[in-house]
């Protein structure tokens, strides 16, 4: 299979057009036609999906999944009288996942209207690829608020083994988001601090891609001033309430505290980098995932986070890299390469990650000369100041979340 043909639009196809002749770009802002969050939100999905004329739909759910949160929502299917197809996705974004349901809601005698996408980033990526294909409305019920994948009309695109392949940019958000904030306080809270570091990143890609008169979106359009604040908001609301929604989290409580970490992690997150611009963060992230050790242990925040460090350091923003790097160190994200199983001293696979790292189209948003050596410097400063702070703070939180050992993948 060529997977260049199955990729529809990509980061070179963009919706925004230029205005003249010169390329000058119109500012484009996107977001999901409805976002519900609350605690039980899930056992309404039926009353929702009515709202919105969904008849009968194709719910992608993982195994486990189905044999926890995705019980209720298929309760409240039957109870409002939706129909539903039952898919099972296998765990990984693929081209090879995406084709196999897509030709199986193809072959229905009986079509749906619909795919709703029930999981994690890599499920609900996987649940919007699907439908752009099927031409349906995608709605999306995440179970993790690890990273702002819902809201987003991107898929992040990986192989077989997990490794970042493309990206597909639809011109169409899901149209519903159902977000369940009682479903994240009972997940573990190395994914909600996950969230968080995805999340910060939001604010400070925006802002260099704002400050950029050349930066776009991944929209091809030029950031909006409502994608700029609300990146911001959302950097704000997690530096806020981070550690007091993280605690909510461990006591598996909902809180308000958790409530607006929650919608930072995922609503905001995902318009502010959406309208607001990627940059070098996760260019940085997507450039870890070339290595197996990195991609199979951590989760996608905690490479952003690393990222994120990285980025501040190629702006000379000090001031900033130590606010973020502190505050990582109080929720557990990773502040220097050790906390990804990395050494600087790593240089063949550190360059490779930034070789990698130079292919992500947004890394153009920072506005300045890099090869894969700046890269590596950078990383290099990043890992130093983070051992820095952790040799006078400490990284007790990092330990707690990582014993016994990395996580698994996640879908």
């Amino acid at each position: 299979m060529d997977d260049k043909q199955d990729i529809e639009f990509s980061a070179l196809e963009p919706f925004a057009a230029p205005l003249d002749e010169i390329g000058t770009l119109p500012a484009v802002f996107g977001s999901p036609l409805r976002y519900v969050q609350g605690e039980g939100v899930i056992r309404q999905a039926g009353r929702y999906l009515s709202r919105l004329g969904i008849r009968r739909a194709a719910v992608l759910l993982s195994r486990r999944s189905q044999r926890a949160e995705g019980r209720d929502l298929l309760a409240s299917l039957e109870a409002a009288g939706i129909a539903f197809e039952l898919a099972t996705f296998a765990g990984e974004c693929s081209l090879e996942e995406i084709t196999l349901h897509t030709r199986a809601l193809q072959s229905l005698k009986e079509p749906v209207d619909a795919v709703i996408a029930v999981g994690g980033g890599k499920a609900v990526d996987a649940g919007k690829s699907i439908a752009h294909r099927c031409k349906l409305p995608s709605v999306v019920v995440p179970t993790l608020a690890s990273n702002d994948a819902p809201c987003a009309a991107v898929s992040v695109l990986y192989t077989a083994d997990g490794v970042t392949l493309d990206a597909e940019i639809f011109d169409e958000n899901p149209v519903l988001v159902l977000m369940d904030t009682g479903v994240v306080a009972r997940a573990g809270e190395r994914y909600l601090v996950a969230g968080m570091g995805d999340a910060m990143a939001t604010w400070y890609e925006a802002r260099a891609c704002i400050r950029n008169p050349a930066g776009f979106t991944v929209f091809g359009g030029r950031p909006t001033l409502a994608g700029n604040a609300i990146a911001r908001l959302c950097a704000d609301t997690i530096f806020e309430h981070g550690i007091e929604a993280l605690a909510a989290v461990r006591a598996h409580k909902v809180t308000a505290a958790l409530e607006q970490v929650v919608e930072a992690n995922t609503l905001l997150s995902g318009l502010g980098y959406e309208s607001g611009g990627l940059a070098a963060a996760h260019a940085f992230a997507q450039g870890f995932t070339v290595l197996d050790s990195v991609h199979r242990n951590y989760l996608h925040g905690e490479m952003v986070a690393m990222g994120t460090i990285a980025q501040l350091v190629l702006e000379s923003a000090v001031d900033d890299a130590a606010r973020v790097a502190g505050f990582f160190i109080d929720i557990g994200l990773p502040v220097h390469l050790g906390h990804l199983g990395l050494s600087v001293a790593d240089t063949t696979e550190l360059n490779a990650a930034c070789e990698a790292s130079l292919a992500f189209p947004f890394i153009a948003n920072m506005g300045m000369q890099l090869d894969a050596q700046t890269l590596q410097a950078a990383l290099s400063e990043a890992d130093a100041l983070g051992r820095g702070l952790v040799a006078s703070k400490g990284d007790t939180a990092y330990r707690a979340l990582h014993a016994p050992g990395p996580a698994s993948r996640i879908s």
